[in-house]
């Protein structure tokens, strides 16, 4: 597995956003396009922001922990027909479950229970040099 970080959420010309997922050395980057609201979801933990009343990903959190739990990790695991999928590994009462996930869901979680996020090797052929990656045509939203 190739361990990713978040590098930002971006916004498209066109309006579209994406994730933009780099390695540790921040050569490659894996850009997976999300909805608003799920940039948003991603972008807050991101600036450091905490809202007023919890939102989805922060009530699963704290759901998560109450009923004695921790999400380990996320892995990005395959893309079919242009549509990413996830998995989020979640441990209690010693055992670790493999739940599917939508990239965008798993990567806000881990984002807020501060875990590794990774990408199965083979999809480094989605991949982009990040140099390639016009930032001056994207407005960042982290």
């Amino acid at each position: 597995m190739l361990e990713m970080k978040v590098k930002a959420v971006t916004v498209g010309q066109s309006g579209e956003f994406s994730v933009l997922l780099t390695d540790r050395e921040e050569k490659k980057v894996l850009p997976i396009v999300v909805g608003p609201l799920e940039a948003h979801n991603i972008a807050l933990p991101l600036q450091g922001e905490v809202p007023p009343r919890p939102l989805t990903h922060d009530l699963l959190k704290t759901l998560v922990q109450q009923l004695g739990g921790a999400v380990e990790k996320i892995v990005i695991t395959d893309i079919r027909d242009n549509t990413y999928f996830a998995e989020i590994y979640l441990r209690h009462d010693g055992r670790v479950s493999i739940i599917d996930s939508r990239p965008s869901d798993a990567i806000a979680l881990a984002l807020r229970f501060a875990v590794p996020i990774f990408m199965a090797p083979w999809l480094v052929e989605f991949t982009y040099d990040l140099a390639d990656i016009a930032f001056d045509n994207r407005e960042e939203t982290h």
